[in-house]
């Protein structure tokens, strides 16, 4: 456990904070390598394009295309601002995506349909509206399934295409303009990682990223951190820049959910993240809004739903980070002489709670649904979150 600790030290030495690209927001130092990078750009005689965005269009009278001082901006912050290095890493990054056919990668089909959803997919948003990029490579424990990925060079080559494609996907969704959503954020779930099955992959994947989509992540979440992090951590860090280091966050065994709420809304945290949404709910558009509370140590909280008319039925989700608590529901009546009926007998939720409640009602009367969680039996402050939806009777 030590070695946790150790580690968790050290990738909170330093917090991270999207810089600014709005001009007016850039030191004169910035703004001056800026144009030097332009000028070097524009000695190119032919066109360089990256993520849809010219980056030494001929000269013209039409005004200048705002995205691409946003792409050079995240080249030159990823060399520390060193003008002849960023122009090297732009080239480089065009090289590599003309050989990759990186700009049709998005509509292939390469044989990886069952691992969407499961191993790397993007879900949702933040709550400064970045889209979040989930990582699980857990399943990877599964021989057959290794094998099927990583089991010689031609299926790791095409296991990494995949990996490219998912990442191209989340850039399509950034608007890439000053002000604007200009980054992704990451969630690597470490829960059963085959680490050393996985190094080579990993490095490659890391590797590929680094150079060749700078500033791209604005935060990037470990959960279920094992023992070992630390082991891990030290073979991938000589990968790393000190920069892409300072965007790490951890949350510790128990604190996925509140690490995560601290990022992103409940109503968009997958439920196996401690969250309330489901693979599919984001087809029909954004979730309803979840109403979000703290549970202190020691406290019994009730939540009641009121205003319920008789023949309306009530659907409601409820989550709580770390569970380890005692749940339970009735509906109450609004008639005196009414008696209050148990919906859901109270029972002890357990820390391991992998799905949220989800329970629905009709009633027969008008009235009030009330939800106990009760928190007393533990110390731990606990973050939680509940929705409903009331649907009214039918005339």
């Amino acid at each position: 456990m030590g070695s946790l600790i150790d580690a968790t030290a050290l990738l909170r030495a330093a917090s991270f904070k999207e810089d600014s690209y709005v001009a007016a927001a850039l030191p004169a130092s910035d703004l001056r390598a800026l144009a030097d990078l332009r000028a070097l750009l524009a000695t190119h005689p032919d066109q360089i394009s990256i993520w849809g965005v010219p980056l030494n269009p001929p000269p013209s009278d039409a005004p200048a295309d705002e995205r691409a001082d946003v792409v050079l901006l995240k080249f030159l912050r990823a060399r520390d601002f060193r003008v002849r290095d960023a122009h090297a890493m732009v080239l480089r990054c065009a090289a590599w995506r003309a050989e990759f056919r990186a700009d049709a990668v998005v509509d292939e089909d390469l044989g990886f349909k069952d691992l969407e959803g499961v191993v790397a997919y993007m879900h949702g948003w933040d709550r400064d509206g970045r889209p979040v990029c989930y990582n699980a490579y857990g399943v990877f424990r599964d021989r057959e399934m290794y094998e099927r990925a990583f089991g010689d060079g031609d299926r790791l080559a095409r296991f990494l295409r995949w990996r490219v494609q998912v990442m191209e996907r989340g850039v399509r969704a950034l608007q890439l303009r000053p002000g604007g959503v200009n980054a992704i954020i990451q969630v690597t779930d470490l829960r059963d990682m085959p680490k050393r099955e996985l190094r080579a992959a990993s490095n490659q994947i890391l590797s590929l990223f680094q150079d060749n989509y700078p500033e791209m992540v604005a935060r990037k979440v470990f959960v279920n951190v094992p023992w070992y992090f630390s082991v891990l951590f030290s073979m991938i860090s000589p990968f790393l820049t000190e920069r892409t280091k300072s965007k790490f966050v951890i949350a510790r065994e128990g604190n996925v959910a509140e690490t995560l709420f601290k990022f992103i809304r409940p109503e968009l945290v997958p439920v196996q993240y401690g969250g309330l949404s489901r693979a599919s709910e984001l087809e029909n558009g954004p979730p309803k809004p979840a109403s979000e509370f703290t549970i202190k140590g020691g406290e019994k909280v009730f939540l009641e739903i009121d205003g319920i008319e008789a023949g309306a039925t009530i659907t409601w989700d409820l989550v709580v980070g770390g569970w380890d608590l005692d749940y339970g529901a009735e509906y109450v009546p609004a008639a005196e002489g009414s008696y209050t009926l148990c919906v859901e007998r109270t029972r002890k939720v357990p820390a391991a709670a992998d799905e949220p409640v989800h329970n629905a009602f009709t009633a027969k009367e008008a009235g009030k649904m009330v939800l106990s969680i009760d928190n007393s039996g533990s110390r731990k402050r606990k973050v939680a979150a509940y929705r409903y939806f009331v649907r009214k009777p039918s005339v």
